[in-house]
């Protein structure tokens, strides 16, 4: 009940919000890009194809807001912003001169009518796996709060590789349908456009498609597709690489959902050097969201990975060491204390795991990223991971 209230409420404030700017949407081509995971590298790739076909192009993702020739530094907990900031943004993308404008669009902010009132040409779609069924509870909920950017685009981008999903969505699509995969006959795949990629990762040429799918629905032409994605550098805080001269690998990502682990311990497991060289994970798993996933994450991690070092992140009101203690249900190959270890202090965690590398071993740290606050009980405390991990660095080289 009380969540239906809310979301009243945010479609009222969403229309006032529009009319007070004036519908900023409707002088726009507003680009949406949901999905479990991938979203924000998604976004990043459309907006570097459009600012390399010379178009005038603003965008909101999780990491910043690129209004015009303005970054504005975001670092949300919640990535959809409210619907006066939304509002405010496209209002000055069209001061700005911008003609595009690219959003990402979580669940929560489709469910909860934040978006409401933006007027969407294209709706894109990366994946949708396990995450959020804390608020959304079945998958087919989860899926239908991602479907209304859909209803509301004329072009809907979907990925025909996601086979429950994209029979899901394209029986509630409102307009043209444009298909991508890796792997399947599509109208945009690797066979049409042979993809190569500065970026590691298999699923960044999903999410390569998934931008390109949406480029060519709206007409840049092949060639400067293909060129942007081959100098495309990679987003912040995702598979990013940490080097102060040390003689192992240190890597931070944004990975906090099971499917997001597995494809970021997958890419990095074949980055190895050699079959000595260890892949040590630090990771946790938020508080109050999701506690079903917290099993999957320890169980990917297991499977993948050579050391875990479990630890907080955003515990919100609950205990560090019990939702660890939930993590490793998911862990049965390894012992407490060989193969994983729980550290409680996220920064002695990161340590800890810096501490134990050798030689052309990997450390990646997940979760944190470029967030900028860490959230224990109803307060935000500052955080920076990229800090933290180079203070680590520092110590151990000492």
């Amino acid at each position: 009940m009380w969540q239906k209230i809310k979301n009243i409420y945010h479609l009222l404030t969403a229309f006032v919000a529009a009319a007070y700017f004036n519908f900023p949407s409707k002088k726009l081509t507003v680009i949406g890009v949901t999905g479990t995971d991938g979203k924000t590298t998604t976004v990043n790739m459309i907006y570097h194809i459009l600012k390399q076909a010379g178009k005038k192009v603003s965008m909101i993702s999780s990491v910043n807001a690129q209004i015009g020739d303005k970054i504005y530094d975001t670092g949300f907990h919640v990535t959809t912003p409210d619907p006066w900031q939304i509002q405010k943004y496209l209002k000055q993308a069209v001061e700005s001169d911008s003609q595009y404008f690219v959003l990402e669009a979580t669940s929560h902010g489709l469910d909860q009518n934040r978006l409401a009132f933006v007027d969407f040409k294209i709706g894109a779609i990366t994946n949708i796996t396990h995450e959020h069924l804390d608020y959304h509870k079945t998958w087919v909920n989860y899926a239908l709060a991602k479907s209304k950017l859909f209803t509301k685009s004329k072009i809907s981008i979907l990925n025909k590789d996601e086979k429950k999903s994209f029979l899901f969505l394209k029986d509630k699509v409102g307009g043209q349908i444009i298909s991508y995969a890796k792997s399947n006959e599509a109208d945009v795949s690797l066979k049409k456009y042979p993809l190569k990629l500065q970026i590691p990762g298999s699923f960044n040429l999903s999410n390569a498609l998934a931008a390109t799918a949406v480029c060519k629905a709206l007409k840049v032409n092949r060639e400067t597709i293909l060129d942007s994605l081959s100098n495309f550098k990679g987003v912040i805080g995702r598979l990013d690489e940490v080097d102060l001269g040390q003689d192992f690998r240190v890597i931070i990502d944004f990975a906090h959902t099971p499917n997001g682990l597995k494809n970021a311990l997958t890419t990095l497991k074949a980055q190895l050097e050699s079959n000595k060289s260890k892949l040590i994970a630090v990771f946790g798993a938020a508080g109050e969201r999701d506690k079903p996933k917290r099993q999957l994450m320890g169980k990917v991690a297991d499977q993948i990975s050579d050391i875990i070092v479990l630890t907080a992140e955003d515990p919100r009101s609950e205990k560090v060491d019990e939702i660890c203690e939930q993590i490793t249900r998911g862990i049965t190959s390894k012992k407490e204390g060989q193969g994983y270890f729980v550290i409680v202090d996220r920064k002695d965690a990161i340590q800890f795991a810096i501490n134990l590398a050798k030689k052309d071993d990997v450390v990646a740290t997940f979760g944190k990223s470029h967030e900028k606050s860490m959230t224990y009980g109803k307060k935000d405390y500052p955080w920076n991971e990229f800090a933290v991990v180079k203070k680590a660095i520092k110590n151990r080289l000492k």
